[in-house]
């Protein structure tokens, strides 16, 4: 019971994911990301174990559209999954289970994906590859949320929203440069607009504290001693 993007920036080669659903602590058990490699995301009654699966098959030189057909046939309860997949080229695809909470759908974009299963309909699915599309020149993180903004506009999930993600790799490092989540709030999205709000304010001072951390500048005073 959850809306999902996925996505690709081709200007500064990134690739992320954002999502929101009504269960608790969404972020993490659904996204699943490797940087300089892509991401999967599993969700509608979630295998976290499908991920890491997923991850490897990319890892073997996979397509998006293969590793999707692997982690289904490595599951025997695929009819109840719902997975997204995106290489960070932007090759990406979906699969909805039979079995999925409708309505249930996936959209294949230019540059990544859209999945939602118990949305209000498929138009909530259209809106936020409609979001996600606005700017292509954006930043990545900001047409993410702006997907699932627009998808929680349209009537977003049948039930009310807990929880929302938001998660974004960089070329230029290792790790995930955008690692945000709000796990239990009556307004998750909005939560997370706020949260990725402050941390552009300081991520690059946080990011020089993991490359370079004689030269990084001291935010104790903002952040605490993180």
């Amino acid at each position: 019971m959850t809306f999902t993007v996925g996505g690709v920036c081709r200007r500064t080669g990134q690739f992320g994911t954002a999502l929101s659903t009504s269960s608790i602590g969404a972020g993490g058990r659904c996204p699943h990301v490797a940087p300089g490699l892509g991401l999967v995301v599993t969700q509608a009654r979630t295998d976290p174990r499908l991920g890491p699966i997923g991850l490897d098959l990319l890892r073997a030189g996979r397509s998006a559209a293969e590793t999707v057909s692997g982690i289904v046939a490595s599951t025997p309860h695929g009819a109840w999954r719902q997975i997204g997949a995106l290489t960070a080229d932007g090759d990406s695809a979906v699969f909805t289970g039979g079995s999925c909470a409708q309505p249930a759908d996936g959209l294949v974009l230019g540059d990544g994906f859209v999945i939602g299963n118990w949305v209000k309909s498929e138009a909530v699915l259209a809106a936020i590859a409609a979001g996600f599309e606005t700017d292509p020149m954006g930043e990545l993180a900001d047409r993410l949320l702006q997907g699932i903004e627009d998808g929680e506009a349209a009537g977003g999930e049948l039930d009310p929203l807990q929880s929302a993600a938001l998660v974004v790799c960089d070329p230029a490092y290792t790790f995930p440069t955008v690692d945000l989540r709000i796990d239990n709030s009556p307004t998750p999205i909005a939560d997370l607009r706020r949260t990725w709000n402050r941390w552009r304010e300081i991520m690059d001072g946080y990011l020089l504290r993991a490359v370079d951390p004689a030269a990084a500048p001291d935010t104790r005073s903002l952040e605490g001693h993180a």
